[in-house]
């Protein structure tokens, strides 16, 4: 079947389940064998529906087709009969031995037998492996982990576990589209065509609206179609006269940006199963999450964190799988499901911040999560540190260049210097942050760490107040946006500060704007006091919609985490406050939330986070719903003192919460996540230092110490086995587009260029003993966490230990220093990150490791799979990648830790994706084994050293290689036949910063 054809059935499976036939759409999927849905798949074996389950299963594979799905039929059978037995109908139970299972004796006659056997036992579970077999809903339930994990294994079902991502009602908009088209050929078009059929072609000069099907001989008419288009295909029937032009949804002008009298496709995917979970935060996963967030498994051919005797089975060397009575183990009994819940919501107050006049706007840092800018009422502008209650910065309202202004604002300002801040807000990487202040002006400082702001841009953005502002990506380029009171929408270079568009249209002083993207178009909603919204690409062409917000009302709009849903938040002038999600397809209220107050003070503020919860200030409270719920999910006062109306925002992961006071004070409210974050910060104490200029880096947040909502990934390349993908290893930023930053600023980089010393006297050092009461065993790698307060070894028996120092009277601040030992630390559960050395002999192999940049997570291997522990726990999250060839070299992109750079001892390197667990691409350059890789954060590039003693420079744009060389070892230094050519990060800083300004190493 070719792939147009292919992808029309995935059209019409969509179409049917839109429609809600579902018996069709699992007997199309069954018959056509292109999609696996395991959800439906799921409930037939939760409720035993095993004749059901084998026939959807004969679609895709059959029992002899491979070892893996040999194991899911075995499994499925010998789970019938258990349960025959367990029921004591010995008559079906037999059945099921002779005409079921007796297949599998062909591979294992012992097993049969045994199988056999417990026909005969009055009780099945006094066999010792089945002795722990619980009820049928707990049976059934663990065998369906592990059938899971072998679906995912098996190649026959590579590409088949995810439904491609579809806007709503694609066979719709298509057919639509169509009749549009037909329409445009119309001698004589009606301006309401009647459609009665789709049988034929449409013509408006032929009864009941249509003609006979003929050749199409007109040319193409020109873009914009004539007047009287159709409406979208409703979800019943024909197509419905209408009595005018539609407006244009809010979604489908992004389709075809010329403006349009029908509407166009609408933007938001849909698949056939969407996970109602935390997979949402991440682009969807090829499958489902499991039931159980706690369930540790690396691969579909491995043994659990817990080992199991083995039980009897199917030799090895006819599956490597072996068919056991006992599925999985029955200490991982748990069902716990993988959402959010309510304890999820920062509700606990930890921390007050006084700051001696009224917060008006607040946003914690991108990267740096525990950083929070503050503006307020009288011009000033702070960052704080919210884990040790620190103002590490402080900036009060200045003009920077008064000549530069016009003579109107110069004269404002001379009579009333007083401005308020109206909004702040962080770039995207967190090397930038704006102010809008109440009167004209626009600053954009620059920040590099601790107290360290720059002035780095004035713009006299607007006529009269500038009320929002906001960073985009248009053209792939930072640029700044503004609006104001002048009714206009500005954009500007975020390095120059140049205008270069400028939107008009509002009748009303713009009150808020919110640029965002769908795949790669760039826009911007705007909303003004009015009530009006309006979206505009960048572009000359006018707005493209024009919206009521819901009550007339000043209203900000939003986006969740993940981009794929639309809110908004607003207070009219009567003080009525509305909450709503938007359908972007259709341009209404999809749906209105309940809780808000009826007689607000000021305009309700609101966020979103963790793609599910949403929050408001209002009546002295922060209120919470479930965004898939309109009633109010709970609220608190936080112990008091707020005010009518307060200014809330979340950090990123969601972990912290910051609320106004009615004192002028913020207040800092955390769930558990977010009190372990600040408990961290706090034992440490604070050191600008540490707060690394976030400049250039993009979000590379692992979640904050973890999370239990595990994920469960799928296949990679030429791998069989299936590995868990991570949660949040990075959330996507709040409404801008993924495209990596350029710095331009020479002078940044070269103030972070180490000055290096040479250490020729032994009075220049300093030693110190690390205590160890573990195994005293050769180090094979040493390194300092990123935040410089720990050690972490490798040793040479797989096993990693990890020093910390402590805060005490002789160690203020926390630092690394030899004057004061510290702890080998251990999780209270006492378990060890040991890497997996598989048949290796871990004296023989390459130990390599990275740390995650929040130290959060280390990568690590020792000539095994590749492991992933939680630093706080030691727990080990996931392995993959098995040997050959086995892992040397490991690095974390700088600008997203889902992306790891994977050096190899074939000499290859590998750029896999853990978010969709997919090996990318393979880069091939080196002879030998590579001992080196590092990211350069602001070139774009992947620098590697292998032992055949080169050094390559890749593009991480296209993953090319960009120039070689060939070391050459310095003279006065024998050569060590089994040294690697290694280098550290801070020599390929400097190597980066010579090859971009001079292109001299090469």
């Amino acid at each position: 079947m070719s792939s147009l054809s292919r992808e029309l059935v995935f059209l019409i499976l969509q179409f049917l389940d839109e429609e809600k036939f579902k018996d069709t759409v699992h007997r199309l999927e069954q018959e056509s064998g292109f999609f696996f849905n395991l959800r439906y798949f799921e409930d037939m074996v939760t409720n035993g529906e095993w004749d059901e389950v084998e026939k959807y299963l004969s679609g895709f594979t059959k029992v002899d087709d491979n070892r893996y799905s040999m194991k899911i039929f075995f499994e499925i059978r010998k789970q019938k009969y258990l349960e025959a037995l367990d029921k004591r109908d010995r008559g079906k139970a037999v059945e099921i031995l002779v005409k079921d299972l007796k297949v599998f004796s062909a591979f294992n006659e012992e097993l049969f037998k045994e199988i056999t056997h417990l026909m005969t036992l009055d009780n099945f579970r006094e066999n010792d492996q089945l002795s722990k077999y619980g009820d049928t809903k707990s049976a059934r339930g663990i065998m369906l982990a592990e059938l899971k994990k072998l679906i995912e294994a098996n190649p026959l079902f590579r590409d088949k576990l995810q439904f491609p991502s579809l806007k709503n009602s694609r066979l719709r908009t298509l057919i639509n589209q169509s009749l549009n088209w037909q329409h445009q050929l119309c001698k004589n078009p009606r301006s309401n065509p009647d459609i009665k059929t789709l049988f034929v072609d449409h013509s408006c000069g032929q009864p009941n609206g249509a003609r006979a099907p003929s050749p199409v001989t007109n040319p193409l008419m020109s873009g914009i179609p004539k007047a009287g288009g159709f409406p979208p295909l409703g979800a019943h029937g024909p197509f419905q006269p209408t009595p005018a032009a539609l407006p244009i949804s809010l979604a489908g002008w992004m389709a075809n940006p010329a403006p349009m009298p029908y509407p166009a496709a609408s933007a938001g995917p849909i698949g056939l199963t969407v996970p109602n979970n935390a997979a949402a935060i991440l682009k969807r996963p090829r499958t489902p999450p499991t039931n159980n967030p706690a369930l540790d498994y690396q691969s579909a051919d491995s043994e659990h964190v817990l080992k199991r005797p083995r039980p009897f089975g199917m030799p090895d060397e006819v599956n490597n799988l072996p068919i056991n009575i006992l599925p999985v183990p029955y200490a991982d009994q748990s069902h716990g499901q993988s959402s959010y819940s309510p304890d999820d919501l920062p509700k606990t107050v930890v921390m007050t911040l006084s700051h001696g006049s009224t917060v008006k706007s607040m946003d914690f840092h991108p990267v740096q999560q525990i950083l929070l800018l503050v503006g307020t009422n009288i011009g000033d502008i702070m960052v704080w540190e919210v884990g040790s209650g620190e103002k590490i910065a402080h900036k009060t309202f200045k003009v920077w260049d008064l000549s530069a202004f016009s003579m109107p604002l110069q004269a404002s300002l001379a009579n009333d210097y007083t401005v308020a801040v109206n909004r702040v807000a962080w770039s995207p990487d967190g090397a930038l942050f704006g102010v809008a202040y109440a009167k004209h002006i626009v600053h954009i400082y620059s920040y590099h760490g601790g107290d360290d702001l720059r002035n780095h841009l004035e713009i006299e953005a607007h006529v009269g107040s500038v009320n929002d502002i906001a960073f985009s990506y248009p053209n792939k380029q930072l640029s700044i946006v503004t609006c104001g009171e002048d009714r206009v929408i500005k954009v500007w270079d975020a390095t120059t500060g140049a205008k270069q568009y400028t939107f008009e249209g509002h009748e009303a002083p713009v009150y808020s704007i919110c640029p965002h993207h769908k795949e790669n178009i760039q826009f911007i909603f705007s909303t003004a006091t009015d009530g009006k919204i309006k979206a505009w690409l960048y572009d000359n062409m006018g707005s493209r919609v024009d919206y009521n917000a819901p009550g007339q009302s000043s209203t900000a709009m939003a986006y969740s985490a993940d981009g794929t849903r639309l809110f908004s938040c607003g207070t009219n002038k009567e003080g009525e406050s509305f909450l709503v999600e938007w359908n972007e397809s259709e341009g209404t209220v999809k749906r209105s939330y309940f809780g808000l107050g009826k007689r607000s003070v000021g305009v309700v503020q609101f966020d979103t986070t963790k793609n599910r919860f949403l929050a408001a200030g209002d009546e002295f409270t922060v209120k919470f719903w479930d965004m898939d719920n309109l009633n109010l999910l709970t609220s608190t006062p936080a112990n008091g003192g707020l005010p009518p109306s307060p200014c809330i925002r979340f950090n990123k992961e969601g972990t912290l919460l910051t609320v106004s006071t009615d004192d002028n004070g913020v207040k800092v409210l955390a769930n558990s996540d977010g009190i372990r974050l600040l408990r961290t910060v706090e034992s440490r104490s604070f050191d600008a230092s540490r707060v690394a200029p976030a400049a250039i880096v993009k979000a590379p947040n692992i979640g904050t110490f973890g999370s239990n909502n595990a994920t469960i990934g799928t296949t990679m390349g030429d791998r069989a086995a299936s590995v868990p993908a991570m949660v949040g290893m990075i959330n996507d930023g709040r409404s801008v587009a993924d495209i990596k930053p350029r710095i331009t600023d020479e002078s940044v980089e070269k103030s972070r260029i180490w000055k290096l010393t040479e250490i020729n006297e032994s009075s220049q050092c300093r030693s110190l003993r690390l205590p160890d009461s573990l195994t005293a065993t050769r180090v094979s790698r040493l390194i300092y966490t990123n935040s410089g307060v720990a050690i972490l070894a490798l040793t040479s028996n797989a096993v990693h230990k990890l020093w910390k120092w402590q805060k005490n009277d002789r160690n203020l601040p926390v630092k690394a220093t030899a004057s004061v030992a510290p702890q080998l630390w251990q999780p209270t559960s006492g378990i060890l990150m040991t890497n997996d050395i598989s048949d290796t002999n871990p004296e023989d192999a390459v130990p390599c490791f990275a740390l995650s940049k929040n130290d959060s997570y280390v990568m690590s291997a020792s000539g095994g799979k590749i492991s992933l522990f939680n630093m706080m726990t030691f727990k080990t999250m996931t392995t993959f990648m098995p040997p050959p060839p086995a892992a040397t070299f490991l690095a974390f992109h700088p600008q997203d830790n889902n992306i790891i750079a994977i050096g190899m001892d074939d000499s290859s390197i590998q750029i896999y994706n853990v978010r969709v667990d997919e090996v990318k691409t393979k880069l091939k350059g080196h002879q030998k084994r590579i001992t080196g890789l590092a990211f350069s954060n602001t070139l774009n590039v992947l620098v590697s050293s292998g032992a055949d003693s080169q050094l390559c420079v890749w593009s991480t744009d296209g993953w090319e290689k960009q120039t070689s060389k060939f070391l050459q070892i310095p003279s006065g230094r024998a050569p060590s036949p089994h040294a690697d050519t290694g280098f550290n990060f801070t020599w390929i800083r400097r190597i980066c910063w010579q090859y971009m300004n001079h292109k001299s190493l090469f």
